[in-house]
């Protein structure tokens, strides 16, 4: 059986080039800008597994970015120069707003199709002044996403203290500014503090005694000013709904985010289910979390949702705005050597490939599996395959 390095499997799915970081990205931005066409798709996907602490560490979300980038580019079209990922260290407060500030809101312009994926953990932390309040009490607690550089205060959970978390509040003023209604959110993790459970969760710690940190309301003060919205204004639209475009979210409110082990590989119990859906169908936002509600194990009591904007029907228009996807497949050839293939597997479950099964290309050529590491399949090859193809099961 063939070994693949973290790194060597960055490098096959052909994104080794996104973990640059943000600062080479940004020296790029404005040739590539010049050289766009009017219509763009852009999409900015965030993945943590490597938390500080090592008891908050996780095993798929990395998985989950590639798995989204491979879908955006080879079934969505997006050029792969417009899809940025950051990847663990990477992943930091001021790494996150920045990429969404530079990357998606200055850049999108209307009718383009923009999408934001976030895979990490999720926590809850008090609101002094909650726009909801937990039934029957005078607490409010708000639902933060987790950057890679924020830590829980010394001396938890005995002591209290901040966290430098990403607020709910602030993606939904982040959401407001993009200038373009095809916008789609994909957030895979939990909103609920940590649990004992027998598989891992996407849920950090927090509660009643962490509140967020001073510098996160600034900045959605700032947003505020920017936006031209009074407090009440804010307020108002926030309880309407959904910001912008479509939210898919991997839980309900209460629930917990699976971090799923499969076999030789993790990836998140929703991400991966949601990817390996669009590769095999066309599908909405509505049918897409239907079919992945049916696919899901009992067990982990997670059952996914969508929202849309208000006064829209988002919930039943093409997944990410796109109206004619590439054609569906199961495997994507990443790199041929004489007469074998490295094939990744996107629209076909690992747990599926045998040795002998076949996959073939629209030119009639094939690949014969033997081997498989994680989400990389080894073949022997017959007839003409390149790199790039997609690849069928044979009929």
């Amino acid at each position: 059986m063939v070994k693949f390095s973290r790194r060597q499997f960055l490098q096959a799915a052909g994104a080794a080039f996104t973990t640059w970081g943000l600062h080479h990205w940004q020296l790029a931005k404005t040739q590539r800008v010049l050289a766009q066409p009017t219509n763009r798709k852009l999409a900015l996907l965030v993945g943590i597994n490597d938390y500080s602490n090592p008891s908050e560490r996780l095993a798929g979300c990395v998985n989950d970015v590639i798995l989204q980038r491979q879908l955006l580019i080879h079934r969505y079209g997006f050029n792969p120069q417009d899809v940025v990922m950051l990847l663990d260290e990477q992943a930091t407060r001021q790494g996150m707003l920045e990429a969404f500030e530079e990357h998606l809101i200055k850049q999108a312009k209307p009718g383009d199709v923009v999408v934001y994926h976030y895979s990490g953990h999720g926590s809850l932390v008090q609101d002094p002044d909650p726009i909801f309040r937990r039934v029957g009490t005078d607490i409010g607690l708000n639902g933060t996403f987790v950057p890679v550089d924020a830590k829980l205060p010394t001396g938890y959970p005995e002591t209290g203290g901040t966290v430098a978390d990403i607020m709910g509040h602030t993606l939904f003023l982040l959401m407001s500014a993009i200038q373009t209604e095809n916008f789609t959110a994909v957030l895979d993790s939990c909103f609920s503090g940590a649990a004992t459970r027998d598989f891992r969760v996407r849920s950090r710690d927090g509660g009643e005694k962490i509140q967020i940190a001073p510098q996160e309301k600034a900045y959605q003060e700032q947003w505020l000013s920017r936006l031209d919205w009074s407090e009440e204004e804010y307020i108002q639209r926030y309880r309407q709904g959904v910001a912008n475009g479509v939210v898919l979210a991997s839980t309900q409110r209460h629930q917990y985010a699976v971090d799923e082990p499969f076999s030789g590989f993790a990836a998140g119990a929703f991400t991966f289910r949601f990817t390996q859906h669009l590769w095999q169908n066309n599908s909405t936002p509505k049918s897409a979390i239907a079919a992945i509600n049916q696919q899901l194990p009992r067990r982990y009591n997670q059952n996914p949702l969508w929202e849309v904007e208000v006064n829209t029907n988002n919930e039943e228009k093409p997944l990410f705005f796109v109206e004619n996807p590439g054609p569906v497949a199961h495997g994507r050839v990443i790199e041929t050597q004489g007469r074998q293939a490295q094939v990744l597997l996107v629209g076909l479950h690992p747990g599926q490939v045998e040795p002998g099964l076949e996959l073939v290309a629209a030119n009639g050529g094939k690949v014969r599996l033997f081997g498989r590491e994680g989400l990389i399949a080894v073949g022997e090859v017959s007839g003409s395959i390149t790199a790039g193809e997609l690849l069928l099961i044979a009929p």
